[in-house]
């Protein structure tokens, strides 16, 4: 049961509303009545989509009601924190969408999947706006993924999430790490993080000064044999982290192919030894990684050989309107007569909501689709209470949603990444926002 309002709340609330409005405006009795009636419990009822279900964008997602017609106006009152909720779903979705490329990419130039889970990196950790975001953030891309660096995203699935570790990193340098040792000792703070790593994945970032100097002369050569002595699990990852995203890479590749060789995998692209790889973490979002990997098979190269870092594109650079997520009053009962209620301004259509009490179900094309005007059945609704009275009804494991999250058959088609004269960002925007998923 979760209490929430208080004598000490209210007696706060009361004075910071007549100070913010300068006139008597707060409800004092309204949520006294709140806590005598309810020991301080809201009386509401939410009904949401089972989290990680994959929901074309336009429909319903939770609703709220109250369960007492004498606090009718509570629903207005918890409006913007749950619309809040745009955040995580915006995230998980855009994380969503990675993987999708990647795992075309990937079944295209090797004919598996293997690895694809830890294929896109959270870096996007000292980007977001806080460690509240950073939680929210880092969780929703642990729908899909479980590489990250995002901790505050870690913690929120352990305590809320039953998931004692839902994310693994690996030792990396960073550019302090490396250029603390001078333009002329580059190679000694390459070979430092060798012999301090010698077993296990480490990461290298190699761009201080010149990548491309960097990749053929002190990888490809005076550590070239310090390299050749790890493992496919202690690989080297270098990592590049300036300049064209794609030029870059292609070019680095090259590099280490003269150095170190490659071989054909089965579906004759072509892969480096075991113990190098390459992380892109500079300049990803949706359109630069299908353009990368899509220039990478062009030339030849699995997608094997390449991981992904993002950070601000993940987290970030979105917001509300991304999605166009809104909550929205649909119905409302005045002495006992109910009322379907809606908006439909004529200056703008696509601001027009939905009408009367809405649920959810699959039709018999096997569409989702949103119910309006009470019409629904009961049985075949896909919203389930999962808050009533001050109890919470329903949790979920991420274990649980992972599985309702995973990618079909249908994510991989081609004809969702089609090419056309817009950009890739938007025709994968436009997929999201269609409900293509």
């Amino acid at each position: 049961m979760c209490p929430v309002v208080t004598e000490e709340k209210i007696q706060e609330a009361k004075v910071f509303y007549q100070m913010h409005f300068r006139q008597n405006v707060f409800d004092e009795e309204g949520w006294r009545k709140v806590l005598e009636k309810y020991d301080g419990r809201l009386p509401i009822r939410i009904k949401a989509v089972p989290e990680g279900k994959i929901i074309p964008r336009g429909n319903v997602l939770f609703t709220v009601e109250n369960t007492d017609p004498d606090f009718f106006w509570l629903t207005n009152y918890i409006e913007t924190m749950l619309v809040q909720m745009w955040y995580p779903i915006t995230v998980a979705t855009i994380s969503r969408e990675f993987k999708k490329i990647l795992a075309k990419h990937l079944k295209a130039t090797s004919g598996s999947l293997e690895g694809l889970d830890i294929k896109l990196h959270d870096f996007g950790y000292r980007g977001v706006s806080s460690q509240e975001s950073a939680a929210l953030g880092g969780a929703a891309h642990l729908v899909n993924f479980c590489s990250t660096d995002t901790v505050a995203g870690l913690l929120m699935a352990q305590k809320y999430y039953g998931c004692q570790m839902a994310g693994f990193s690996i030792p990396a340098a960073e550019h302090s790490t490396i250029i603390s040792w001078g333009r002329s000792r580059e190679k000694d703070a390459f070979e430092c993080l060798l012999d301090q790593f010698p077993s296990g994945p480490v990461a290298v970032v190699s761009d201080s000064y010149d990548i491309f100097k960097a990749c053929k002369h002190i990888w490809g050569d005076k550590l070239k044999e310090r390299v050749m002595e790890r493992s496919e699990d202690s690989a080297l990852i270098i990592r590049p982290d300036s300049g064209d995203p794609a030029e870059t890479l292609l070019e680095v590749i090259k590099i280490l192919e003269e150095c170190f060789g490659c071989s054909l995998n089965s579906f004759n692209y072509k892969v480096l030894p075991s113990y190098l790889r390459i992380i892109q973490g500079d300049g990803i979002d949706l359109n630069s990684i299908d353009q990368i990997l899509e220039k990478l098979s062009d030339e030849g190269w699995s997608a094997e050989n390449v991981f992904f870092g993002c950070g601000s594109a993940l987290l970030q650079k979105i917001n509300r309107d991304t999605l166009n997520c809104a909550f929205k009053c649909s119905y409302v009962e005045t002495n006992g007569k109910g009322m379907d209620v809606y908006k439909q301004p004529v200056t703008d259509p696509s601001k027009g909501s939905k009408r009367g009490r809405l649920s959810l179900r699959r039709n018999s094309d096997g569409l989702i689709e949103t119910v309006e005007k009470g019409a629904g059945k009961p049985e075949e609704d896909m919203l389930v209470a999962v808050f009533e009275n001050g109890s919470i009804l329903q949790e979920y494991t991420l274990d649980e949603i992972r599985k309702a999250a995973q990618l079909s058959e249908e994510d991989l088609s081609p004809s969702q990444h089609n090419k056309e004269d817009r950009t890739l960002l938007e025709i994968h925007q436009k997929h999201i926002m269609n409900g293509v998923h």
